[in-house]
């Protein structure tokens, strides 16, 4: 069992198969995409099952497969299946934007996966060319339909943002009426790839404010251990509501998860610039036993919170970094 120096059980983790998407949005990446990361520096397949097995031996039992986007990686589904077989493992789960998701769904419910993270910031097929840069609307929409036809537990996540898709925040919250999805807000972030900071007026009491006051029947109810949203429901409704407090950091206390970046760092907060970079460790010959000791020594090093991981970063690179190239 993995725990920090704060005595929480860590027991989630989130891997980046790719840093490449094949959506451009305007609060991930600049239009003309990233510098991405070189071919050589990027992890195999066999190097990530690895990491995948050790971390699994240390107690780890949920993983999630993020991006960029799963789907452009080479052979994804392959990586996924073999994931999947790994003895431990209890929870296999994914983030996908869904524009090549729906070719696997089969295999995904075949593989195990049972729940399946669908970003969507908008229900209007205008404003979602304006966000993503991209006119696939159509392509989402029809994978949000075939994960409900094959029953896999979906959640949508929206990024609240000023001036894009405020819009779409009691249309979005109607899904759930009829629907069983869970459709969570989420605070935007300032990884955008560039050095814009962003002024936050959409936070979590201001998203919960505006959703109060279009559905003033909606209750709070239990929030899961380790949850990074606030959990409401409006009676009579087939699906739940979320808010992440992403940028105000509210959730910190009970953080059960690391990252691996496409590239094979080791990141123990969302928020921090740098880490053990575990495919370098692994080209060097380390043993799965060495490569444990590293995990666990990291691990003990796990920042309390968000803002002490952030203070802890030399420079403030790491709030410039994009979500693809850390792991959304």
């Amino acid at each position: 069992m993995l725990k920090d120096k704060f005595g929480r059980h860590i027991n989630y983790l989130r891997l980046a198969v790719v840093d490449r998407c094949n959506l451009r949005c305007t609060y991930c990446m600049p239009e003309n995409g990233l510098t991405w990361i070189k071919q050589h520096e990027l992890m195999t397949d066999e190097e990530m099952l690895r990491i995948c097995s050790v971390f699994t031996d240390l107690g780890i039992d949920k993983i999630r497969i993020t991006g960029g986007e799963p789907f452009v990686r080479k052979n994804c589904i392959d990586l996924i299946e073999k994931i999947s077989k790994l003895e431990g493992l209890t929870d296999l789960s994914l983030t996908t934007n869904g524009l090549l998701t729906g070719q696997y769904l089969p295999q995904l419910k075949e593989f195990g996966v049972k729940s399946v993270n669908l970003s969507l910031d908008t229900l209007n097929e205008d404003r979602f060319f304006t966000i993503t840069r991209r006119k696939s609307f159509d392509k989402v929409m029809k994978t949000l339909d075939g994960l409900l036809k094959y029953h896999f537990k979906v959640k949508i996540n929206t990024v609240v943002m000023e001036n894009q898709n405020i819009e779409d925040i009691v249309p979005l919250v109607g899904l759930t009426k009829e629907l069983p999805v869970d459709v969570r807000f989420i605070e935007e972030m300032p990884f955008n790839g560039n050095d814009t900071n962003i002024s936050l007026k959409w936070n979590y009491p201001q998203i919960y404010k505006y959703i109060q006051e279009h559905f003033p029947t909606i209750e709070k109810i239990a929030d899961p251990k380790s949850s990074t949203a606030y959990h409401y429901k409006i009676p009579g409704f087939k699906g739940d509501v979320g808010i992440i407090a992403a940028y105000t950091r509210s959730f910190c206390g009970d953080c059960n998860r690391i990252r691996i970046t496409p590239s094979g760092i080791l990141r123990t907060c969302l928020y921090e610039g740098g880490g053990i970079n575990l495919k370098d460790e692994i080209r060097s010959g380390k043993t799965d036993q060495e490569l444990k000791e590293i995990i666990i020594n990291s691990i003990d090093k796990k920042p309390k919170d968000g803002w002490e991981a952030e203070k802890l970063t030399l420079t403030d690179s790491s709030i410039h970094q994009s979500m693809a190239t850390i792991g959304g």
